[in-house]
């Protein structure tokens, strides 16, 4: 665990600015703190930065070291269908802030503009250096459309290249990028030890009193994130309602004094200012109705989805397939069905209650056959609902062999890998991580692919890839190695081209394991 004042004999009192700096970065881990931790949590009013002097591969660099940590959190989740959805809102964002010269070549080039998903019902949403965000799906559960999560991550992104966070961290000198780091791993490691004390006792090191120019200096920050985020999320084609209606809903919060369920207002707090600037820009009163943002099928299904999978425990989910049956259901409108039988036929599942999840199923493709993405959504569930029961075959049968849709294609994999028939997936997914080679998940899926195959030797470069792309680095060098005693030991004919690949990334891996070795420890 980092210390929070110098070594020497003599108290140093941190400085404001290093509470700051302190607290936004615990708000951003949050999401890995046991219950008593959160409630301390809760009391600080964090702000990030303005600019900076940080180059952009150190900044890079530093939240690669973070995120090397938050892959191995039991809370990050990859799941396939959300990841989609948000993607397909994440790159119109980081298109619109090229189109606008927000996204400057060099940090386009260097950053990793990616987007980690965890499990916390919490609402809320955080920026971490390099490039990578944070996305809680209790914000996907909360929020009433795309045009809404395109407000968050457009205001997340503008931090981003704003170069907020960077010049936080430069304003405290080489040391603190490192202190900061070392807070967020020491928060991870409290929660895996489930040692709420350790997490409290750093939480205590990092409460104070903002001083006047400290609290300006983030409201300055926030105003401009809102500004630009907002010319983001509207050039790239999203409603301005949506930015108006989660405004909204973070105002009424915010009135309500906020009870824990947003601590998306503890790092981006709403300040008067804020609130005259926005209500400008999105020419709304206070007192007036909030914005009409009308509910869409596939959104409801996402939303659904995400509220499933927080892992709310069985008396929920048992209310959840209950809600498809209730008096409420037949009097709500197309969409809100849609999502009351996606989560009541997705609950079923995970209640390994297959036949009434197939029944609910039916029933959610008969509710969205006249919506085309609703339905490919509806399709996918059931695909998965056969694959959990041991329907492969059925699942087979719903499945496009031949999609490019990463949701489809990992379900359709899947499905091959059940019926031990392959073949015709392992050169869909090579494919694909050819050009996405930072994508874990298909490669760990292609390696079971390989493995069904019996071939043993591109199973386990394709499991050393999955480990590259999650920056587990000796691991991946572990995989590596053992693909090249296996091709020393075989007795019979080699794979010359694929033993050359194999010798080659073994090499660069090497490379990296020492280079990850020579930075400076974060804890």
């Amino acid at each position: 665990m980092p210390r929070l004042t110098p070594s020497s004999p003599k108290k140093t009192r941190p400085t404001p600015l290093r509470h700051a700096v302190c607290a936004t970065f615990l708000i951003a881990s949050q999401v890995l703190l046991p219950a008593p931790a959160l409630a301390q949590v809760q009391q600080i009013l964090p702000g990030l930065g303005d600019g900076g002097e940080m180059t952009a591969s150190a900044e890079r660099q530093l939240g690669d070291q973070i995120v090397r940590e938050l892959y191995r959190d039991t809370d990050y989740i990859d799941d396939p269908v959300i990841a989609a959805y948000v993607q397909d809102i994440w790159q119109r964002l980081l298109a619109a802030a090229r189109a606008r010269g927000e996204l400057t070549p060099e940090l386009d080039e260097r950053f990793a503009w990616t987007i980690l998903l965890g499990r916390d019902r919490n609402i809320n949403a955080f920026a971490l250096p390099g490039g990578y965000l944070g996305l809680n799906l209790g914000l996907l559960a909360a929020v009433g459309s795309r045009d809404e999560l395109a407000t968050v991550l457009g205001h997340e992104l503008s931090h981003v290249t704003q170069r907020h966070i960077s010049r936080i961290m430069s304003k405290q000198g080489k040391q603190m990028p490192l202190m900061i780091a070392g807070l967020i791993l020491g928060m991870i490691a409290a929660s895996k030890s489930r040692n709420s004390d350790a997490g409290q006792a750093v939480i205590m090191g990092s409460q104070a009193l903002f001083m006047q120019n400290q609290l300006s200096f983030s409201r300055d920050m926030e105003r401009e994130a809102d500004r630009i985020g907002f010319g983001v999320m509207t050039q790239a084609g999203f409603a301005p309602q949506g930015a108006a209606a989660m405004f909204e809903k973070l105002q009424y919060a915010s009135r309500l004094n906020d009870n824990g369920s947003y601590p998306y207002l503890r790092s981006h707090p709403l300040t008067t200012e804020r609130i005259s600037d926005m209500q400008g820009r999105f020419q709304f009163r206070a007192d007036a109705a909030p914005p009409v943002v009308p509910l869409v099928m596939d959104h409801a299904m996402v939303a659904s989805r995400a509220r499933v999978l927080t892992r709310p425990g069985v008396d929920v989910l048992r209310l959840w397939v209950n809600a498809a049956s209730s008096g409420e259901f037949a009097g709500s409108s197309p969409a809100q069905q849609a999502g009351t039988l996606y989560a009541a036929a997705m609950a079923a599942k995970e209640l390994r209650d297959f036949k009434a999840a197939r029944a609910l199923a039916e029933r959610l493709v008969a509710r969205t056959a006249d919506d085309a993405a609703a339905a490919k959504q509806a399709r996918w569930l059931q695909a998965e609902i056969e694959l959990a029961g041991g329907g492969a075959p059925r699942a087979a049968v719903l499945l496009d062999v031949k999609s490019k849709e990463r949701p489809e294609m990992i379900l359709a994999a899947e499905a091959a890998i059940a019926q031990r028939q392959p073949a015709p997936m392992v050169p869909v997914l090579r494919d694909w991580v050819a050009v996405h080679p930072r994508d874990a998940t298909v490669w760990r899926t292609l390696a079971n692919l390989y493995g069904a195959q019996n071939d043993t030797l591109r199973a386990i470069r394709a499991d050393a890839e999955a480990n590259v792309a999650i920056l587990d680095y000796p691991a991946a060098r572990d995989r590596f190695k053992a693909a090249q005693e296996l091709i020393r030991k075989s007795g019979g004919p080699i794979d010359h081209y694929e033993a050359s690949i194999v010798d080659t990334r073994a090499r660069a891996v090497d490379v990296l394991v020492k280079q990850q070795a020579e930075e400076p420890p974060l804890k």
